[in-house]
This record gives C-alpha cells, structure tokens and sequence, in this order.
C-alpha cells in the first residue's frame, strides 16, 4: 500500500507507519533471538558466546549493507514526495547495480578475512572456532541480507510498512523451525543457526521481490530505466556512503569495546550476548521510529513541505520519550526473567552481570531513542553526512571507555560504553537538526497549512 506522508495528520501518519514497523523489526530479531535461545538452550554456553561474540563484526559489516540499502531509499522517497515517477524508477535501478557490486566485493572480503578478524578482537580460544563457524556462513550469504533491506526499502520509501512485516513473520517461522532441524536434527551446531537465518532472509527477500511484481506497478522498470545513470547513481552514494559508513563507524567502536570484554571471559562475553538481546528486542520500536523519520522526512522535503517536517519532529520526540520510559521499566523489572530465554537458571553469574548491564543502558533509553529521531531525519532530509559525524562521536566515546574504564572497572566499565556513546552522539545530532533546519527555512517558503 502506498501511503503518501505530505498529507494529513503527522502523528496518525507516524503511528501508522511506525506500528506495523515496529513489529517487523521485533520479528527479525527472532532471526538472531532464536539462533541465541536455540544455541544457548541446546548447545551450551560456550555456543552462545560464540555466537555473541560475533555481533560488533556482524554489524560492522551487515550494518554497512542495512546502512547503504536505507541510504539508497531516501533518493527514492524524494521523488516519490516530488510526483517523479520517472527519477524515482531511475534510482530504484541504479541502486540494484550499486547493491550488487557492493555486496560482491564485501562478500570476497569477509570470506578472505574473517580469521584474521576473530584474531585481532582477540576472541577467546575455548570459543573461536565457534565463532569462526558461524560468521563465515553469515558473510557467505550477505546477498540475501542486501536483497531483502534495498526491497523492502523500496516498499518503504513509498510508506507500505505493512508487507515487509508479513513476509518477516513469515521468515521468522522458516528461522525458528529451520534452527531445530539443524541443531537438534542434523546437530550441525552454530553454523547450522547461521544457515537456518540466512535462507530465512532469503524467503523474505524473494517474497518482497514477487509482490512488487505483482502489486507496485509504479515500481517496474522498463527498458529506459535500465540505463546506467551517473547523476543517479552520485545521487545515490552521496545518501547512501554517509549512512553506510555511519552504521560502519558506529561499529568500530562496537569491536573496540567487544575486544575488550572478550579479555574479560567467556562468561561476560555470554551475558553482554543475552542482555544485548533482551535490549534490542524491547528498543525495536525507537528503531521504527527513526526508519519513519527518514521516509517522512525525505517525502516532506521532496513536496517542499518543510513546516511538516517541524510538525513531525515534536510528535517523533514526545512518541520517543514516552515509550522510552515504558521500555526503561519494562527492562529494569522484567530483562533479567526475559534473558533466562538464553541461560539456563543456574547460570547466577551470568544472570547477575545481565541485570547490571540493563540497568546501566536502561537509564539512557531516552538519550537512545533520540538518536534515532534525529539522525534518521537528517538522513531523509540529505544530510547524511552530519549523522556520520554522529556516528564518528559514538565511535569515540565506545573507544575512550573500552582505553580508559574497562581495565580498572572490569564488566561496569563496559556497561558504561553505551551509555557514553549515546549521550556523545545527541550532543552532536540535536544541534545539527536545528541548524539543519534554519538552513531548509531560508532555502524554500513554507507551504500554507
């Protein structure tokens, strides 16, 4: 369905994107959620931090392909808000030919340097080749991860929230059953997690591509909008690098602070594992909130509608905040009984270090929820480059406590990594969207209400 984001109510449009959103989001986290339950529950502890101990390097680079596919949308969502159809069709090609050679290159990469990469974060010995295992099939299939992010960005661009949710829950349950039958069946440990998620992403992925060919003709490409188009295509990486490299920045400082609690036992390393899901999944909706911002942002901006944008804004920050104090107690009462999803009971250690670590990032939950508003509107907006100094802040800030507080503090200086990171980067973002906005002011009148 597309929805048009240049008309109407600004908060009914927000929540009715973001909701249907939201629960897709919280659905592909079952990807990673039921390989951490299945792995954890059926193959051991060990396994679990196997898998956990993977995350910064997965989403360094899978957060460059999320990063580039966003990126790559907000041209799209421009012309879609501007009625041309024609430069809208010319983006969608020209950012399959991008996509394609980004995810070729990047998969030679991976593959050839994985090993290398596990030993420079100095990943523990008991779980390194577990670790090994279960990347490497990962980074072996990031096509599917890129088909299914720049479709269902396409769909998104033009406001249907709604068919990517069906086809994650649907990809959810290939997941889910997929994991038993590798594990318990076939008892192919962690790197039969790591193919059960992705030919689940594939499904999603082949099933976004059949309904757009049956049911968004706006977005089928004739002969002419084949064409190679340099102007589109400088278009496209001029939105897409930032947010890539965005997402990539981020997750240096990621693998800084993973190197530094992987010195601190495979124990830690599986509790920060279990919280770090119990967060993600809870925090989802922020997420949606943001990924809203861009579409809205970007389709307002194309109409020139830049007193929408405004109106937006204050309804993105008060949603923001007020379920980021819901999401603050929910985690603060309820994550340590919803991690048990991952250790079994007995594991007191575990499960004491998994309360501390949501009790230190959800006190920050606002700080955290804002970072989505505001960079994924300045990213709709093209301003892509200011949410990459944004990130490059986090980046630092993660570094500067992994240097300075993980060594005397042990696990709280690691707990500390988040917070810090998040504030680092509001202090830049928040600022940025004001002066952003002067700009965009100055630049086209406002259209009447």
């Amino acid at each position: 369905m597309v929805r048009d984001m240049t008309q109407g109510s600004p908060l009914k449009l927000i929540l009715g994107f973001a909701v249907p959103m939201a629960v897709g989001n919280i659905f592909q986290q079952l990807y990673s959620m039921a390989d951490t339950i299945i792995v954890g529950k059926f193959v051991g502890v060990e396994a679990l931090a196997a898998v956990g101990s993977t995350g910064s390097l997965n989403f360094l680079i899978l957060g460059f392909v999320l990063g580039i596919c966003g990126g790559f949308t907000i041209p799209i969502s421009q012309c879609f808000g501007a009625e041309d159809m024609k430069g809208m069709r010319r983006c969608v090609a020209n950012s399959i030919y991008l996509s394609a050679a980004i995810t070729g290159v990047l998969t030679i990469i991976t593959l050839l340097f994985t090993r290398e990469f596990l030993q420079w974060m100095r990943t523990p010995e008991d779980i390194f080749q577990g670790a090994y295992d279960y990347i490497i099939v990962i980074f072996g299939g990031m096509f599917a991860s890129m088909l299914y992010n720049l479709l269902s960005g396409f769909l998104r661009a033009l406001g249907d929230s709604r068919t990517p949710l069906l086809f994650l829950i649907v990809s959810s349950v290939v997941n889910i059953i997929l994991d038993l039958v590798f594990i318990l069946l076939f008892h192919s440990g962690v790197a039969g997690a790591a193919w059960a998620t992705v030919i689940s992403q594939m499904v999603s992925g082949i099933l976004c591509l059949l309904f757009i060919r049956k049911r968004f003709p706006v977005l089928h490409l004739d002969r002419g909008d084949l064409a190679v188009d340099t102007k589109a295509m400088v278009r496209l990486a001029k939105n897409g690098v930032p947010m890539a490299l965005q997402f990539s920045i981020t997750a240096v400082g990621s693998i800084v602070i993973q190197t530094a609690v992987n010195t601190l036992g495979s124990a830690v390393v599986a509790a920060i594992t279990a919280a770090g899901k119990v967060q993600n999944l809870v925090t989802q909706p922020m997420d949606s909130l943001g990924a809203t911002a861009a579409t809205y942002c970007g389709q307002n901006l194309g109409a020139e509608r830049v007193d929408r944008i405004h109106q937006g804004f204050r309804k993105f920050t008060i949603c923001a905040t007020v379920y980021s104090i819901f999401c603050m107690a929910v985690v603060m009462i309820f994550g340590t009984t919803i991690s048990l999803l991952f250790v079994d009971k007995s594991e007191t250690v575990i499960l004491e270090y998994i309360r501390q670590y949501l009790l230190w990032n959800g006190a920050f939950f606002i700080p955290l929820s804002l970072i989505f508003i505001f960079r994924n509107g300045l990213q709709g907006m093209g301003f892509g480059f200011s949410a990459m100094l944004a990130g490059i802040c986090e980046m630092a800030a993660r570094s500067a406590v992994a240097f300075t507080l993980v060594k005397p503090l042990g696990f709280t200086g690691a707990c500390l990594s988040n917070p810090a990171a998040w504030v680092a980067a509001d202090l830049l973002l928040i600022p940025m969207y004001f002066h952003v906005m002067k700009i965009l002011d100055k630049r086209k009148p406002t259209a009447p209400l």
